[in-house]
């Protein structure tokens, strides 16, 4: 049902058993997929693409131009996947040139009011973002990672996947994969042992990672060093190879 209140650019394409609130803008370029249902008050603006089987809030504003004083008006995009729930007071905007010049967001997130993704972020699948979880540009958070309310990642980080953060953490460096990260700056605080388990994890898996995480944060071994005997215990253990990849590839430094 699209309500006679809402504006609807005769240029945007709307899937099969899409809902529009009353009030709700959606702009020229944006593409919404099957079954996706938009509250009142809500402007879709940009190049958007919006999978199928969403939901999103009142108020929030999705593909605007980025919060970046070098934009100059280049047809970036915001591409959402498919069965996002999207709460009130949400904004997304469109990438930058100076990047992929998209920001993604993937499938099945489970996003709360008052929640930032900045130009150029990628958002895999599954991840919680608790109410006023921020993200700065160019931040990547992998899937399955949690975001506690009012944490603000810095611009470039990365955060692994199944990571947890608690609330009120600032995020200036990376967050491997399985860690739980807390505090201003943001330490880390074991393995996110207990998500582990719920997604299926085995006692022997569990074992390995606590393992390596004693390695990199423990041992007293330089980083370099942690990651080359981190290459040993991969054997028989697969489950450790995301985070020598995760190392390996770290830009800004993982948190310490």
């Amino acid at each position: 049902m699209i309500h006679p209140g809402a504006i609807i650019h005769a240029g945007a394409r709307l899937g099969a058993n899409v809902e529009v609130g009353a009030y709700s803008i959606i702009g020229e370029h944006v593409e919404i997929g099957d079954n996706t249902v938009i509250g009142p008050h809500v402007v879709i603006a940009g190049r958007t693409r919006i999978g199928r089987d969403n939901r999103i809030y009142q108020f929030s504003s999705l593909g605007d131009v980025p919060q970046d004083k070098k934009y100059a008006g280049e047809p970036t995009r915001l591409e959402i996947g498919d069965r996002n729930t999207i709460r009130e007071f949400c904004t997304f905007n469109v990438g930058t040139a100076q990047d992929v010049g998209i920001t993604r967001v993937g499938d099945d997130n489970w996003i709360m009011a008052y929640v930032h993704i900045a130009h150029d972020c990628q958002v895999g699948n599954r991840t919680i973002f608790a109410n006023n979880a921020q993200l700065a540009g160019h931040v990547h958070v992998d899937d399955w990672a949690i975001l506690g309310g009012f944490t603000g990642v810095h611009q470039f980080c990365r955060v692994g996947a199944h990571t947890m953060i608690a609330a009120g953490s600032v995020v200036v460096q990376d967050v491997p994969p399985y860690v739980m990260a807390a505090g201003n700056t943001a330490g880390p605080y074991g393995i996110n042992a207990e998500g582990l388990k719920r997604r299926g994890f085995s006692p022997e898996a569990l074992l390995a990672l606590k393992r390596a995480y004693r390695t990199i944060y423990k041992s007293g071994l330089m980083l370099e060093e942690a990651r080359s005997k981190l290459k040993e215990d991969v054997v028989g253990h697969p489950e450790i190879q995301p985070l020598i990849d995760f190392i390996t590839v770290s830009k800004r430094g993982i948190i310490r």
